[in-house]
């Protein structure tokens, strides 16, 4: 990159040999043929054309590429960048694949700090702060079944280990912790804007009969679901 406030977006390759290194900006790796083997701290993915990846600045990364291959790859200045970021692997969906395809198109312009490019990175930045993890996104979904721990170290190619400790980091509690709020803001909604029995609405959560929910919603709420429902 040739200045810290310069945007770069451009095709490369990358050598079958394991190169190891760090740079002092974010960046987005699109692949549009082959492999990369990538591995961080908590990653250890092969990335395909069917997803895309986000490293934040300061994070030391190991790669290489098998067979013939090609990604276009956007270099971002900390200076668009949200404070603080996470390294993201995600699904190129229908959004994220236009995204990849206006990105195609600017690399073809051979002008440097190009305003559309500059725009267009601002847009890839807010996107990143708002979007969610995958095993969160996962999580808001199934949040009423049974979720295990490694399911959604998977996700995002995490070691369950790494990924207890990241998702903590990231939302500042544990996933037990988190999937019992949503359970119970659900529980309490349900208990303070419907008529379902207390018996129905245990089972629309998940659980396995009306006597576990209860012991359950004791615990975590400070009080019985009919108590909490006359109230």
């Amino acid at each position: 990159m040739q200045n810290s406030r310069q945007v770069l977006c451009e095709k490369r390759t990358y050598s079958r040999d394991f190169q190891a290194h760090h740079h002092d900006f974010g960046q987005f790796l699109f692949p549009l043929q082959g492999t990369l083997d990538l591995h961080t701290a908590g990653h250890h993915i092969a990335l395909n054309p069917d997803y895309c990846f986000y490293l934040p600045p300061g994070h030391h990364h190991n790669y290489r590429a098998t067979g013939r291959n090609e990604f276009l790859i956007l270099d971002i200045p900390n200076v668009y960048l949200p404070n603080e970021t996470e390294s993201m692997y995600m699904k190129l969906d229908q959004q994220w694949s236009s995204i990849r395809f206006l990105l195609m198109e600017e690399s073809r312009d051979t002008r440097t700090n190009s305003a559309s490019l500059n725009d267009l990175t601002k847009y890839v930045s807010h996107k990143l702060e708002l979007s969610n993890s995958p095993s969160i996104d996962y999580i808001h979904k199934h949040y009423k079944e049974k979720i295990r721990l490694e399911d959604l170290a998977k996700i995002e190619h995490y070691h369950p280990v790494y990924y207890s400790s990241w998702f903590k980091r990231k939302l500042g509690k544990t996933p037990k912790e988190y999937i019992a709020e949503l359970r119970l803001r659900e529980a309490k909604q349900l208990l303070s804007n419907t008529s379902s029995s207390i018996t129905s609405i245990s089972e629309e959560l998940g659980f396995e009969n009306l006597s576990s929910f209860s012991r359950w919603f004791v615990n975590v709420a400070g009080q019985s679901p009919q108590k909490f429902r006359k109230t």
